[in-house]
C-alpha cells in the first residue's frame, strides 16, 4: 500500500511516523522549503503556544526541554524540525512540490489516486492523507484602500522581518490570538502601537511561567515523571478546559470570567471600558496572555474603539474621521479557516469534486472522511475539536483511527474506506444540533461560526471525542461485497 501525505506540518509529521512504524511506504508533498506549517510560516514578534507546551508534544516524544509553559513558536518549530530528522523523514519529504490534482482514478486496473505537483510530478497513491491543517490561508480583511498604504503592510502570518518597527509608528488590525501576541511584543520597542479593536475579547491572564534546570533535569533522567506531567496536564485541559468550557452557564467559564475582571478592574477606567466584552467567556476562542495588560497601559498604547473607515496614503481612518498616521500597518486578521485543502482540486469517485461537495460549507464525518471519497482521510478536517482541544492529541487520535480503518481494507472487510451517506449526513445533523446548545452560540460574532451562525467546531464533550475515534463503526462505511 501507498500513502501520499499533503502537508508536513504537525499532522503531516504524526502521519509519517505511524506509517513508518507500521512499515507502509509513503511520500510527504510540502508546498514549502521546510516542515513545520504554522510555525514556520508564522514569526511574528511575540508567537507563542497558547496551549501548555508539555500537551503540544506528541505523546511517543515527550520534550523535557521545554522552557516555558507555553513556549516561543521558534522553540516549537525546533521541535518538530529535531522530530522530522530523529525519525528520518527527510527522505520521504518533497520539498517546493505543491499538490495541485488528487485524482481518484477508474480506468486503471487498479483502483486508486492520481496524485499531480505544481512541478510536474504525477504519482499513484492506494491512500491519501489530507494534513494541510486550517491555519495556513491569511486572511486579508476587506478595508477600502487597503492597496494605497504607501509604508509597508502585511499580514503577521506573513511578517517582513526586513521592515524595522522598533522606534516606528505602528497600526495593528486586530486583537485576537496573534494581535494581543504582538501588542505585549511591540507595546515597548515602537514610538506608537495603534490596536484597531473591532470587539473586546476576554483574556485570560497567565503567568509567564519558566521551568528551571532542576525540573529539566528530572524530566530528562525520569521518563516516569516526564509521562505523569503530560497526562495530567492532558486530563486537566480536555477535561476542564476542553468539555466544561462548552457550557455557557458552567463553573469554568464563571471563573475565567472573574480572573479576566479581576485584571480589567486594575486598569484605568476608559481603558476598562474598552476592553471589557459583552459578551459570555469562550463564545470566541479565549486569548491568553501574560503580558497584554501591561502593553495596554504602556504610554505608546492606544486602543481604538472607532470602526476602520478606510486605509489612506499615510494611515488608517476610522468612522470617527480621525486620520491615524503611521508608518507600518499589521494585519492580524486570522485566517480563512473554511479552506483547508483547497485550492487544490480533489475528485472522488463518480467525478464529484471535494468543491462541490463543500459548496456551502465543509462538512466531514467525524471530521476524518467525506462519501464518495475511497482511502482519503483529513487529519485536523473540518468539525474538528479547534477550539477546545489540544490539535496534537487529537491528530494523534484520528490517526490512530485511520490506521485502524486501513487495516480493515488491508484485511478485506473493506474493499475501500468510504463513509456512507447516511453515516456522514446522520453525524452531521448530530453536529449541529449539539452545536447550537454550545457557548459559541451565545451571541457573539466569531471564526467559528459558519455562514449560517453555527459553530462549525466539534461540540461534543472529550469523551465523545475519544470513544469514536478508538474504533470504526463498521456499519458506517460501505463493506466488502
Amino acid at each position: 500500500m501507498r500513502f501520499g501525505i499533503i502537508g508536513a506540518g504537525m499532522s503531516g509529521i504524526l502521519a509519517g511516523i505511524k506509517l513508518r512504524e507500521a512499515g507502509h511506504d509513503f511520500t510527504i508533498f510540502e508546498k514549502a522549503a521546510s516542515v513545520g506549517g504554522t510555525w514556520r510560516d508564522n514569526t511574528y514578534p511575540g508567537i507563542a503556544c497558547d496551549v501548555p507546551s508539555h500537551i503540544y508534544s506528541f505523546s511517543f516524544d515527550l520534550n523535557p526541554e521545554w522552557t516555558y509553559l507555553s513556549s516561543p513558536g521558534a522553540e516549537v518549530l525546533a521541535y518538530f524540525e529535531d522530530v522530522t530528522r530523529r525519525y528520518e523523514l527527510d527522505a520521504h519529504i518533497r520539498f517546493n512540490d505543491a499538490v495541485t490534482d488528487v485524482v481518484w482514478d477508474t480506468n486503471a486496473s487498479e483502483l486508486g489516486w492520481e496524485l499531480t505537483t505544481a512541478a510536474g510530478h504525477h504519482e499513484r497513491f492506494d491512500f491519501i492523507v489530507a494534513a494541510t491543517g486550517i491555519l495556513h490561508h491569511p486572511k486579508r480583511p476587506d478595508i477600502e484602500g487597503l492597496d494605497s498604504f504607501e509604508g509597508p503592510l502585511f499580514h503577521s502570518a506573513q511578517w517582513d522581518h526586513e521592515v524595522e518597527v522598533d522606534h516606528k509608528r505602528v497600526a495593528l488590525i486586530g486583537t485576537g490570538s496573534s494581535g494581543v501576541q504582538i501588542t505585549g511584543a511591540l507595546a515597548p520597542r515602537v514610538e506608537s502601537l495603534s490596536v484597531f479593536m473591532r470587539t473586546a475579547q476576554w483574556v485570560v491572564p497567565v503567568d509567564q511561567v519558566e521551568y528551571t534546570e532542576e525540573e529539566k533535569q528530572v524530566w530528562r533522567t525520569d521518563a516516569d515523571a516526564l509521562e505523569k506531567l503530560h497526562l495530567e496536564m492532558a486530563k486537566g485541559f480536555n477535561e476542564g478546559f476542553g468539555t466544561e468550557i462548552l457550557d455557557a452557564n458552567s463553573g469554568m467559564t464563571d471563573r475565567i470570567e472573574g480572573e479576566c475582571m479581576a485584571a480589567l478592574a486594575k486598569l484605568p477606567d476608559d481603558l476598562r471600558a474598552k476592553l471589557t466584552p459583552d459578551y459570555r467567556p469562550g463564545c470566541k476562542r479565549l486569548v491568553v496572555s501574560h503580558n497584554f495588560y501591561d502593553a495596554v497601559q504602556n504610554p505608546a498604547t492606544t486602543i481604538v474603539k472607532d470602526g476602520i473607515e478606510r486605509i489612506e496614503p499615510t494611515g488608517v481612518r476610522t468612522t470617527d474621521g480621525e486620520l491615524h498616521e503611521v508608518d507600518v500597518v499589521v494585519l492580524a486578521t486570522g485566517f480563512q479557516v473554511d479552506r483547508f485543502m483547497r485550492p487544490m482540486n480533489v475528485v472522488g469517485r463518480n467525478d464529484r469534486t471535494l468543491d462541490e461537495v463543500w459548496s456551502e460549507r465543509p462538512t466531514a464525518y467525524l471530521s476524518v472522511a467525506v462519501p464518495e471519497f475511497p482511502n482519503f482521510f483529513m487529519l485536523n478536517g473540518p468539525n474538528s475539536p479547534v477550539g477546545n482541544f489540544s490539535l496534537i492529541q487529537t491528530a494523534e487520535m484520528q490517526m490512530d483511527y485511520v490506521m485502524q480503518l486501513v487495516e480493515l481494507v488491508t484485511n478485506g472487510q473493506l474493499e475501500h474506506a468510504v463513509v456512507t451517506e447516511d453515516a456522514a449526513q446522520r453525524f452531521d445533523d448530530e453536529r449541529v444540533g449539539a452545536a447550537q446548545n454550545t457557548v459559541w452560540a451565545t451571541g457573539c460574532n466569531s471564526w467559528y461560526l459558519d455562514d449560517r451562525g453555527i459553530p462549525f467546531a466539534w461540540p461534543f464533550p472529550f469523551s465523545r471525542f475519544e470513544s469514536e475515534m478508538s474504533e470504526p463503526k463498521l456499519g458506517d462505511y460501505e463493506l466488502a461485497h
